[in-house]
């Protein structure tokens, strides 16, 4: 498949689970998650919930978001381009795709949302990645992900941005992430709505989600 090809191309076998699982819980390797987040944790005024691994064919476990303003942040995507919260307004609805470069469930659904954003824009949606491993634990950009990132954008064809985690992670919304990947939504008034979804899905699976989220959304 695309995703088995690209996981191999990256050297994501070598990851700490099996191919086939829908997610991968950050293993202590990752620690600098864990490291650079305890002080995002402490500036976040909102507890976000822990996130547990999901096996194949369990990928119902949805928590309840936050529903908290992101509020004014500043990251760059793979490429060096700037986004704010501003890149929010111009859709009803984001979906907010976090994952890493080693993670195979993340990366084989990757050619499934670029899919996803091109059939539901005319409805107001849009994707944007999020790569947690292309920031180290001093909070400057990983070079080695950062590659593994371009060459994962370059081999899926995305069209939708890979961000770099600022040092405070998105205002302590990616402090809590203890599995990947997980995805989120935002609406155009930069507030987080909606559920929390833990694993990978199938095309099919996003498009009943996002257009439950987009109803929800709207109201």
């Amino acid at each position: 498949t695309v995703g088995r090809s690209i996981t191999q191309s990256l050297g994501a076998m070598n990851s700490p689970s099996s191919f086939f699982r829908s997610s991968y819980t950050l293993p202590s390797a990752q620690g600098m998650v864990q490291m650079v987040l305890s002080d995002a944790r402490a500036s976040s005024n909102e507890a976000n919930p822990s996130v547990q691994d999901t096996q194949a064919g369990s990928n119902s476990a949805e928590n309840a978001s936050d529903s908290f303003a992101l509020g004014d942040f500043s990251m760059q995507d793979i490429h060096g381009e700037t986004y704010t919260q501003e890149m929010f307004a111009d859709y009803d609805l984001t979906m907010v795709n976090v994952f890493t470069t080693w993670c195979s469930p993340c990366i084989n659904e990757i050619p499934d949302l670029e899919q996803l954003k091109n059939e539901m824009e005319d409805q107001g949606v849009t994707v944007v990645g999020i790569a947690l491993d292309t920031i180290n634990s001093q909070g400057g950009a990983d070079s080695d992900a950062v590659e593994k990132a371009k060459l994962l954008a370059e081999t899926t064809e995305v069209t939708y941005p890979f961000l770099i985690p600022d040092a405070g992670y998105l205002n302590g919304r990616l402090a809590g992430i203890q599995a990947v990947p997980e995805t989120f939504f935002v609406d155009k008034e930069g507030n987080i709505v909606g559920e929390t979804y833990s694993g990978s899905r199938s095309l099919e699976e996003w498009k009943r989600i996002v257009e439950t989220e987009l109803n929800g959304a709207a109201q």
